[in-house]
């Protein structure tokens, strides 16, 4: 069969400082450029990204793969229109010139807005639906942060998601909807398909499925969707940043019958409810995470991990405030390490002074306006460019720019020209840093940062510096969600 694949990724923040332009999605950190064509099936190669595991299963089944175009931008504000309409219009547009096709795999988030078109996804399955007809079959696989909508569910088959957070099945959720697609396409007509929204947002923080209560569901999954006759099953807990009525965690669930997909989606949607009182989470202040991990780093051992989780690059973050630095700096935090701080103005001072100059910089705070005033010593400089080692990019090729490691009050902090949430150790590593051997490492990340940082950390602080990716949704402007939503748990 001739199946097409095509993939057009955003987590899309509508509090954070700056779009997503076409420019974020030619260089986009940690994942593939933007290609189109025969050029996307060479950028995804060897990566952990979901398309590639979709073309994989595919083509070892003796299918042809008609590449579309494929994209990812780091989490910010909603993608802009000029970018969405080149990118989906090159997927709708090769698609249609490709026809006639037996399925369409799509590789998407389930979270991106764009201007003037919230429900993005939905958007651009309409658009294929209107272009390539009804009768196509269309699976997509979605990040567990998703917010799954109405016009999503209608205009695809199926759904599947991730099933971790870190997302370390990135590949086989790809590979998952593959084969689904197939089944579909065997299957000869629709599924009969149930979308249960749930009433309350989650935080980013306590989504986590490697500890409880989001570990005890995922695990269910797969036996609740066995138990109902269900062929997919799947619990997106919404990234709860969008300000629009389709924002929140959803249940979707896809059978041969109505009554096998209704009870599925219902047991699953009445099990989140139920475990609603555990989903919370302890925050620091920088203040207090820096004393304590002092006290602790002090008795030697692994690392203590700092998680400045407000302004987390993969929640919309831009990378640079410098909140925890500072408490850092004055608290005396000797032979602390921070990444990655994302500010090329000053990774580009520093290759200009040269390995072992001092530069006086205002360091970050380009999207908040607080930087860190400071001396700081160049101590190694880099291309930014190396290949992800840990378990949810690895064989990534990351391109952050030209990078620097500073010191200052005996702080290392890790510049980068580019923002990149720091999930992989390979990212401190190309300047020459082991994370294995500092007493403390203060990481741009939420959660993916366990995947690689967990098994090396003596214990892991989230602290709530100041930054766009509040730990508590109940806290932002919320203008356009649907009524009855609860902000937190």
């Amino acid at each position: 069969m001739r199946i097409a694949i095509a993939g057009l990724l955003h987590e899309s923040h509508s509090f954070a400082p700056f779009p997503a332009d076409l420019a974020a999605f030619e260089k986009p950190g940690g994942f593939p450029p933007l290609t189109r064509g025969a050029a996307m099936l060479e950028a995804i190669a060897g990566t952990r990204v979901p398309a590639a595991g979709a073309r994989e299963l595919a083509e070892s089944e003796g299918h042809t793969v008609v590449p579309l175009a494929w994209g990812i931008a780091m989490p910010s504000a909603p993608v802009t229109r000029d970018a969405f309409e080149t990118i989906a219009g090159w997927i709708v547009e090769d698609a249609a010139a490709a026809m006639p096709l037996d399925g369409l795999y799509l590789d998407l988030h389930g979270a991106m807005m764009v201007e003037g078109a919230p429900d993005g996804e939905g958007e651009l399955l309409a658009r294929l639906r209107a272009r390539l007809g009804p009768a196509l079959p269309i699976a997509a696989s979605l990040d567990l942060h998703a917010n799954v909508t109405r016009a999503m569910v209608a205009h695809a088959d199926v759904l599947t998601a991730y099933r971790t957070y870190p997302h370390v099945d990135m590949k086989e959720t790809g590979a998952r909807a593959m084969r689904l697609l197939l089944d579909r396409i065997a299957h000869g007509r629709p599924w009969a398909r149930r979308h249960r929204p749930i009433d309350f947002l989650v935080p980013l923080s306590a989504q986590c499925t490697l500890a409880h209560p989001m570990r005890d569901l995922y695990e269910a999954i797969p036996l609740v969707a066995e138990q109902a006759g269900a062929a997919d099953l799947s619990l997106c807990l919404g990234f709860p940043y969008c300000d629009f009525e389709g924002c929140g965690p959803a249940v979707t669930a896809y059978a041969a019958t109505e009554t096998a997909a209704e009870a599925a989606a219902a047991r699953l949607h009445d099990m989140v409810v139920a475990r609603r009182a555990e989903m919370v989470q302890r925050l620091w202040t920088p203040e207090a995470a820096v004393q304590h991990a002092k006290a602790r780093a002090s008795l030697g051992g692994p690392p203590i991990v700092l998680a400045d989780t407000q302004d987390n690059p993969g929640g919309g973050g831009h990378g640079d405030t410098t909140g925890l630095l500072r408490a850092l700096v004055e608290g005396g935090a000797a032979g602390a390490v921070v990444g990655v701080l994302n500010d090329a103005a000053t990774a580009a001072a520093a290759h200009a002074a040269g390995e072992g100059a001092a530069i006086e910089v205002a360091l970050g705070g380009r999207s908040d306006g607080a930087p860190f005033h400071a001396r700081f010593a160049v101590q190694r400089l880099g291309d930014g460019r190396f290949t992800c080692t840990g378990p949810m990019t690895r064989g990534n090729r990351a391109d952050l720019g030209p990078c620097a490691l500073l010191e200052t009050g005996g702080v290392h902090v890790l510049v980068a020209s580019r923002k990149m949430q720091a999930y992989d150790q390979a990212m401190f590593r190309h300047l020459g840093i082991d994370p294995v051997a500092v007493p403390i490492i203060a990481l741009k990340s939420s959660v993916h940062f366990r995947a690689d940082f967990q098994p090396i950390a003596r214990e892991i602080l989230i602290v709530a510096a100041p930054g766009p990716v509040v730990a508590d949704p109940s806290a932002l402007p919320f203008r356009n969600l649907r009524p009855g939503l609860a902000l937190s748990p």
